[in-house]
């Protein structure tokens, strides 16, 4: 049985196909594009999948897309009359945009995947998928367990922002939901847009900031007052109401209700030219503190309504990995796994395992430790000599490494040298996470490396952490946790034993100051509150990288470095190797490593590029 599910139309177009119980591919459109968080049909995506199945489209038994127009126009029309005359200018403005193109989707999908194919489509099988049941099965067919509790929480679907099921064997029955608009991921974002951050790409730099609020301080409780009390109702079982005239996302065009925000907490909508203050840090630090109040509760319920012992997770607020890391911690359940495209891309995944284990009622097989995504890594891949045609189109000098044990060893050399490696082998990863195929890699124990990763190669914020890639054999030695994190979305506290004791004042001092105090042994990826965002390397997934760990062990004693995904801020993690070589050249990343060929950047042409930045977002 082969079906292709589709995402598209909102933000992380993405297409999946899956033969059999098998994954094939899956990969989002912003990759083959080179535009952040492509929103359009996704012809590129959907042409590698079938191109890599080597099979054409009238070949599949059914093509499934993430959600469901007509609800989704269903619920539109229902808040703007509820809200009516508040929001008619929006109204006038986004009916014909639905009436042209959504409510005529099944159309405007045919004739799209006709110009992929080349041919007809009328007698392909085309499905829609609740856009929430598209999480969960993109969480719980995708996992290792054969029960387990699912809770899906993002922005909106379409009526749905929350949900809880209970998947057993080949079935998911929800058992809870949530609806607009009362939504955890949509007051996430409202906080994004407030602290200054953008919607739908900004959350995950909201989380990397909380840390830095003053966690004893009684301005971070005064907030979570605040916002407990005038913005968001918490009802013990998880459920939320928000108080809709705090907020503007309803019917307007902006997320809140700028002078509300002012008076609640006192200072103007931040722009992200604005400089970062302490009290930006406290309300970031507030709203996470809520938000993992939030999931933690939604938890307890869902344990209690399906006594499961384990919890699969899905939708954008599954990608905060602070939360996450709290409900591993709380013990509540012996497993979590979490699906590593949380967002919407991962939606046209979750249809299509909807479909065939739903719809066409196929059994999965499961072994209660394997998950289905083998390890994510379910992109193009191209071969050495794809690489070398890369290289001569630049005139780009290389050095191709017979002996993958001494490429790693070079490799791990000049880590330990404090030099930066881009890394690219393999297969591209599925989801937001680079996983050490499309990665940048350095050595954590160096006091410089956040600095210089940020500032002179990835050209972001300063306040950003970094991510540390970790064997898994030697975690613990590390991070206070010992479930196996292989997609990054688990975030653990570094050891006691490595962290180095703060100084009298330190909650109280700039951020700044507080970003490059050496933290522990290991400060490129110790944030400021000891925690790290860990992935941890295993030999059965990714036996190539899991080598460089290996060396950078053998010779410097620690099995842990810097992993941060290949690319500049702005623009989606690289694809080919013409990707690869740009980013380098436009970086001062100091050497390149594609698949056995090695690039130094002291012997490359002059890059004479100008004005790139103006093609990123």
């Amino acid at each position: 049985m082969r079906v292709l599910g589709i995402s598209a139309f909102y933000h992380d177009s993405a297409a999946a196909l899956i033969e059999g119980d098998t994954i094939v591919a899956a990969a989002q459109e912003e990759r083959f594009t080179r535009r952040k968080h492509d929103s359009r049909f996704p012809s590129s995506a959907i042409r590698f999948c079938l191109d890599w199945a080597g099979l054409p489209l009238d070949s599949l038994d059914a093509v499934v897309f993430y959600d469901k127009p007509l609800l989704k126009f269903e619920r539109l029309l229902e808040t703007y009359h509820a809200y009516a005359p508040r929001g008619l200018r929006q109204f006038v403005t986004a009916m014909p945009v639905w009436v042209r193109e959504k409510l005529f989707l099944r159309k405007l999908i045919r004739d799209e995947l006709a110009a992929v194919h080349g041919s007809s489509t009328k007698k392909i099988k085309l499905l829609f998928c609740e856009h929430h049941l598209s999480h969960a099965a993109s969480a719980f067919f995708a996992s290792p367990f054969e029960e387990a509790a699912i809770l899906t929480l993002d922005g909106v679907g379409e009526w749905a922002t929350g949900s809880i099921s209970h998947g057993k064997g080949n079935t998911i029955r929800q058992l809870r939901e949530l609806r607009f608009p009362h939504s955890l991921g949509l007051l996430y974002s409202a906080f994004t847009h407030y602290l200054g951050f953008k919607v739908n790409s900004g959350e995950y730099k909201l989380m990397g900031l909380a840390p830095y609020g003053n966690p004893v301080s009684s301005r971070v409780d005064e907030y979570i007052r605040i916002i407990k009390e005038k913005l968001v109702r918490i009802a013990d079982d998880g459920s939320i109401w928000m108080d809709m005239s705090c907020f503007d996302y309803a019917t307007g065009l902006t997320m809140i209700r700028e002078g509300v925000w002012e008076k609640l907490f006192g200072f103007e909508t931040r722009t992200e030219a604005d400089e970062l203050q302490a009290h930006h840090c406290d309300l970031a630090l507030a709203i996470q503190k809520v938000t993992e109040e939030i999931v933690l509760k939604t938890a307890a319920e869902a344990l209690r309504l399906t006594g499961a012992r384990n919890v699969c997770l899905a939708g954008g607020v599954a990608l905060n990995c602070v939360a996450n890391g709290a409900l591993l911690r709380s013990g509540m359940f012996d497993g979590l796994w979490i699906q590593p495209a949380a967002g919407d891309a991962g939606g046209a995944l979750g249809a299509a395992l909807a479909v065939r284990h739903i719809h066409f009622g196929q059994k999965r097989e499961t072994d209660g430790n394997t998950d289905r995504m083998r390890g994510a890594y379910l992109g193009p891949e191209f071969s050495d000599k794809q690489i070398e045609v890369a290289a001569r189109k630049y005139q780009a000098p290389f050095e191709r490494h017979e002996s993958f044990d001494a490429l790693t060893a070079r490799v791990a050399g000049l880590m330990n040298e404090g030099k930066v490696v881009g890394w690219f082998q393999g297969r591209m990863e599925w989801g937001p996470r680079a996983l050490g195929n499309r990665s940048i890699i350095g050595d954590a124990r160096n006091p410089e490396m956040q600095k210089k990763l940020n500032l002179k190669i990835k050209f972001r914020e300063g306040f950003r952490p970094f991510a540390p890639s970790v064997l898994m054999e030697r975690a613990s030695d590390y991070f206070e946790m010992h479930a196996p994190s292989p997609y990054m979305l688990l975030v653990a506290d570094v050891v006691k034993s490595r962290r180095h004791d703060l100084p009298g004042g330190y909650h109280d001092l700039d951020w700044r100051d507080k970003l490059y105090y050496l933290r522990s042994d290991i400060p490129a990826i110790t944030h400021i509150d000891f925690s790290a965002r860990l992935q941890t390397i295993h030999r059965e997934t990714n036996p190539r990288y899991w080598a460089v760990g290996k060396a950078f062990e053998a010779l410097t004693g620690y099995g842990v470095f810097v992993n941060t995904s290949f690319n500049v801020r702005g623009e989606p993690i690289v694809c080919t190797p013409d990707d690869a070589y740009k980013c380098f050249m436009r970086t001062d990343m100091d050497c390149l490593v594609m698949g056995d060929c090695f690039f130094d950047k002291s012997l490359q042409p002059e890059w004479n590029e100008v004005g790139w930045t103006r093609e990123l977002d």
